[in-house]
Formats: C-alpha cells, structure tokens, sequence
C-alpha cells in the first residue's frame, strides 16, 4: 500500500478519461436550469443620465453668462441715467468742482489731536447730515429732473459745507492758539 502517489497517477486508468457521449451537454445544460447567466448590468441608463447632466450643467452656465451680460448692461444703462449737477451744464461742473475740490483741501488741511477731536467729531456728524441732505437732493434732481429750485439747494449745500470747514478751522486756530497762550503762562 505504500506505493507512490506519482506512480500511480502516471499508471493511469484505461477509460478513465474517456467520458460517455452527451455527458458535457448533460451538465451544461443541467448547470444553466441550476444557475442561469446573469446579463451583464447594463449601464446605459447611467450614461443617459451622466449625458443629461453635463447639458443641464452647459445650459445652466450659459443661460447664467447670458443673463449676466444683459443685467451688466442694464447697470451700465442705469448708472448712465442718474446725473448730477455738474452734468447739466459747463458752468454748474466748475461750480461743483470748484466747491468739491475746496471741501476735499480744507478737509486735508485739518489738524487733528486728542485735545480738539470732540469739537473736529461734532463739525464732522454735522458734514455728514449736509452730505445726506445732498444725496437727497441728488436723487431728487434724478426723480423730478432739473429745476431751479433743486440746483440753488444744491449749490447751497455745497457753499454750507465749504462755510462750516472754515468755521472749523477757525475754531482750531482759536483753540490751538489759547493752548499756546496757556502754555507760555
């Protein structure tokens, strides 16, 4: 009984490898009624899907562009629309210009410190109402359109401003030299 395994296989059996007729298809066919083919999962639907993304990404990135375009130009068309005292006439524009550019240097010649900064924050809460009150009536000269009326209320803001720098600026010079005078004392 101690033979060797290789002896044996290589004394193979006559017949043995011979299988009787029909015995493949038998189990093939036995073998399809026990498990049948699976279809490979189609993945079809997931390309239809995948297709139909990627156009509503397009469509919706390029309805967005489009409809950026036409709000930029309607922006554009809105921003052209509102005027302002300097746009009605040449004369008006020096006017403007000339009381906006002396407002600009009066406010750059301040000098501020902590000793006069309450009274510089009480002139400035006060050019801040004037330049409301401008807003107001900048919207209004939009609204109504240009009349007398709106210009001269225009222009007097503008000189109010100009007047109450000055004011503050002489306030200043005032404080500053009695803090001299008091520091030579």
């Amino acid at each position: 009984m101690a033979q060797d395994l290789r002896e044996m296989f290589k004394k193979k059996r006559p017949g043995a490898e011979q299988l009787s007729e029909g015995h493949k298809e038998r189990f093939l066919a036995r073998l399809n009624t026990k498990l049948p083919q699976k279809a490979k999962p189609s993945f079809l639907a997931l390309k239809i899907a995948a297709s139909v993304l990627i156009l509503v990404s397009i469509g919706g990135y390029l309805y967005n562009s489009v409809t950026n375009v036409g709000s930029a130009e309607q922006k554009r068309d809105v921003v052209l629309e509102k005027i302002s005292l300097g746009d009605l006439s040449p004369d008006l524009k020096k006017v403007e210009n000339y009381y906006v550019s002396s407002i600009n240097m009066e406010l750059s010649k301040l000098d501020l410190t902590a000793d006069n900064k309450a009274l510089v924050d009480s002139f400035m809460e006060r050019m801040e109402e004037l330049d409301r009150e401008y807003g107001i009536l900048n919207k209004e000269l939009n609204d109504i359109g240009p009349n007398d009326q709106t210009i001269a209320a225009l222009i007097k803001n503008l000189q109010l401003r100009l007047q109450l720098l000055q004011k503050l600026k002489m306030r200043l010079n005032d404080l500053k030299s009695k803090n001299e005078a008091n520091t030579i004392i």
